[in-house]
C-alpha cells in the first residue's frame, strides 16, 4: 500500500465491540459496533474522485490513480493495522420505533486526522453487515451517483453536510426493485466512499436508551463529547445539557439551510439524523422545482407526507424530542430539555426570517419584513414558480421600476399564461411593496444583487440533470457525471458555459421515475 494516510482509529478503539466476528444478521447489545469486512468485487473501476476531498485527506491525484486507491475505496483490500466495522444503531422510522437497524450497506474503513481534522471514512455498497437484515449490503449505480453528487454539490452551496470521496463501479450486478412493485431487474452495482467528521446519528443513543442500556449510552455519549464536542467539558449534568443544547442548534441551522436552497430530504427519520448537523444519507432527496411546501420526493411518504418541504423543521423538532427522550436517563430532569426544545421553536422563526431576508436582499431589519415575506410566500404558490430561477433573478429587480417587477421573474413561470387577472394584480402589488421596502435599504441595486446572488444559488442538483447523468452511465458513458460535479463546485457563480442548466425542469421529467418522485432502494 504506497498511500500516507494518518490513521488515527478512535471509534472502534474507544467503544466496545460486538465480541461475535462472524458475519450473520442478529441483534447485537451492549455494543457500539460490529466488525465487518467488504466484500470482494468483480471488476472495480473508478469512474470520479474529489479534488478538494482528496486534498482534504492529505493524498494527491497520483495517489487517486494508483491500483492501491482503486483496491482501498471499493473494498477489495484493507490497509494494515485497520479493522473496518459497521455501526449499531436504532431508530423511528416514519414515527415510529424500528428497533435495531444499523449499519445495512456501510462498511467504515478508518478515520484520518488531517490538518487537525477527524475524517471518518466509510464505504456505501460495500457488502452486507450484521445490520443488514434482509438486504444485500450493496448499491447500484443509480443511487451512488446521487449520493455522490449531492453530497458535494451540498459542500459547495454552504448547507453542513457529509461529504464523498470516490465513486466507483464494483464490476457486479445488482438485483433491485426501483419502485417497490415487483419489477426487478439487474443494475450496475456501485461503490462511494463518503466521508465526515463522525457519522453517529440519534439512532445510535437511541438504541441503548431503549435497551435500558444505561451503562452503554453513558459510554457513547461522553465519547462524543470528548471527539466532537470537546469545549463542552468532562461529563457532568451540566454538560450532558450543553451537549443536548449544541447538537439542537446544529440541526437547526442545517434545516435553514435546507428550506434557503430548497433542499428535500425525503427521509427524516431519526436513523438519518446526524449528531452533528450534517446533512446524511442521500436517498430519496429532491430539489424543490415549483415552490412548493407540500412536495415530497419520496414514494414512502406520498399519502402522508411526512417530510414534506414545508414540514422539515417541525420534524427537525420531533426527531430531537426523541434524542432528548434518550439521553434524559444521563440528566434525570426534563426542565432543561423543555427549555432548550422550546427555544429551538422561537430561533427557527427568528432564523428562518433572517434566511428570507438574506434571500431578499434586506439587511435592516423591519417589522413588516414578516408580513412581505408571508404575502411573497402565498404568491409562489399561485402559479408553478420554480424556486431557484424565482430567487436568482429576482436579484435584477431593480427598485425604482416596481412595474417591471413580472418582467424580471417571468423565467420562472412554468404557465406563465397563468400571471393574470387576480395572481398578476398579487404580484403587482407585492413588488410595490418590496419597492418600497428596498427604499429603507442603504446599498445600491448592484450591491444588493452582490448579496442576494451569494445565497441563492444559480445552480442546484435538480433531479432530471442526476438522471441525465445516470442515464448515460448505464451506457458506459460518464462524462456528464464530471460536468455536474465541476460546475456544482461554484453554485453562487454565473458560469456562462453551464447556462443551459439554468432552466426549469424540462416537461419530460415531470413524472419520469428519478426525476419527480423516487423510493429508498438502492
Amino acid at each position: 500500500m504506497t498511500m500516507n494516510l494518518n490513521i488515527r482509529d478512535k471509534f472502534n478503539k474507544a467503544l466496545p465491540a460486538d465480541p461475535i466476528k462472524d458475519n450473520y444478521r442478529r441483534q447485537v447489545s451492549e455494543a457500539c459496533f460490529s466488525y465487518a469486512t467488504p466484500k470482494q468485487t468483480a471488476k472495480p473501476e473508478m469512474l470520479h474522485v474529489s479534488d478538494d476531498m482528496l486534498e482534504s485527506l492529505g493524498l494527491s491525484e497520483a495517489d487517486a490513480k494508483s491500483d492501491s486507491f482503486l483496491k482501498v475505496f471499493t473494498g477489495n483490500a484493507i490497509l494494515p493495522n485497520t479493522k473496518p466495522y459497521a455501526m449499531c444503531y436504532g431508530g423511528h422510522q416514519f414515527g415510529n420505533w424500528a428497533g435495531q437497524l444499523g449499519d445495512g450497506r456501510a462498511i467504515n474503513l478508518f478515520e484520518i486526522e488531517q490538518d487537525n481534522k477527524n475524517w471518518a471514512l466509510q464505504l456505501k455498497g460495500a457488502g452486507e453487515t450484521p445490520y443488514s437484515r434482509t438486504a444485500d449490503g450493496l448499491a447500484v449505480l443509480r443511487s451512488s451517483i446521487r449520493e455522490y453528487l449531492c453530497s458535494e454539490a451540498m459542500f459547495h452551496l454552504g448547507v453542513p453536510t457529509t461529504r464523498a470521496l470516490s465513486l466507483a463501479l464494483s464490476g457486479d450486478q445488482v438485483l433491485r426493485d426501483v419502485m417497490y412493485d415487483g419489477n426487478t431487474a439487474y443494475e450496475k452495482g456501485a461503490i462511494v466512499c463518503r466521508t465526515a467528521e463522525s457519522f453517529l446519528r440519534f439512532g445510535n443513543y437511541q438504541i441503548f436508551a431503549a435497551r435500558q442500556d444505561e451503562e452503554h449510552l453513558k459510554q457513547l455519549v461522553d465519547y462524543t463529547i470528548k471527539h466532537h464536542f470537546p469545549d463542552i467539558g468532562e461529563p457532568s449534568k451540566v454538560s450532558y445539557i450543553e451537549f443536548f443544547k449544541q447538537v439542537t442548534q446544529r440541526t437547526l441551522e442545517m434545516i435553514i439551510h435546507w428550506q434557503r436552497v430548497g433542499f428535500v430530504h425525503g427521509v427524516m427519520n431519526t436513523d438519518n439524523m446526524s449528531i452533528l448537523g450534517l446533512t446524511i444519507d442521500y436517498g430519496p432527496y429532491g430539489w424543490l422545482e415549483g415552490y412548493e411546501y407540500g412536495w415530497t420526493p419520496n414514494t414512502t411518504d406520498r399519502q402522508n407526507k411526512r417530510y414534506r418541504y414545508g414540514n422539515q423543521p417541525n420534524m427537525g423538532l420531533w426527531n430531537l424530542i426523541q434524542l432528548a427522550n434518550a439521553i434524559y436517563p444521563l440528566i434525570g430532569d426534563a426542565a432543561p430539555l423543555e427549555a432548550i426544545l422550546n427555544q429551538y421553536k422561537s430561533d427557527f422563526e427568528s432564523g428562518s426570517l433572517n434566511m428570507m431576508r438574506s434571500k431578499l436582499g434586506l439587511e435592516i431589519t423591519d417589522e413588516k419584513d414578516q408580513i412581505l415575506i408571508q404575502e411573497l410566500e402565498d404568491n409562489l404558490h399561485l402559479t408553478e414558480t420554480d424556486m431557484t430561477i424565482f430567487f436568482r433573478n429576482l436579484a435584477n429587480f431593480e427598485k425604482e421600476t416596481p412595474s417591471k417587477g413580472l418582467e424580471v421573474i417571468h423565467d420562472a413561470f412554468y404557465k406563465p399564461d397563468e400571471v393574470t387577472g387576480n395572481i398578476e394584480t398579487r404580484w403587482i402589488t407585492w413588488f410595490e411593496n418590496y419597492s418600497e421596502r428596498l427604499q429603507k435599504e442603504a446599498c445600491s441595486d448592484n450591491e444588493r444583487k452582490g448579496k442576494m446572488n451569494v445565497v441563492n444559488p444559480k445552480c442546484v442538483l435538480r433531479n432530471y440533470m442526476a438522471q441525465l447523468a445516470i442515464d448515460d452511465a448505464d451506457k458506459g458513458n460518464y462524462h456528464l457525471i464530471d460536468e455536474l460535479f465541476q460546475m456544482l463546485k461554484k453554485p453562487y457563480d454565473e458560469q456562462p458555459e453551464y447556462q443551459k442548466w439554468f432552466a426549469k425542469r424540462p416537461d419530460w421529467a415531470r413524472h419520469k421515475v428519478g426525476c419527480s418522485m423516487l423510493s429508498c432502494s438502492s
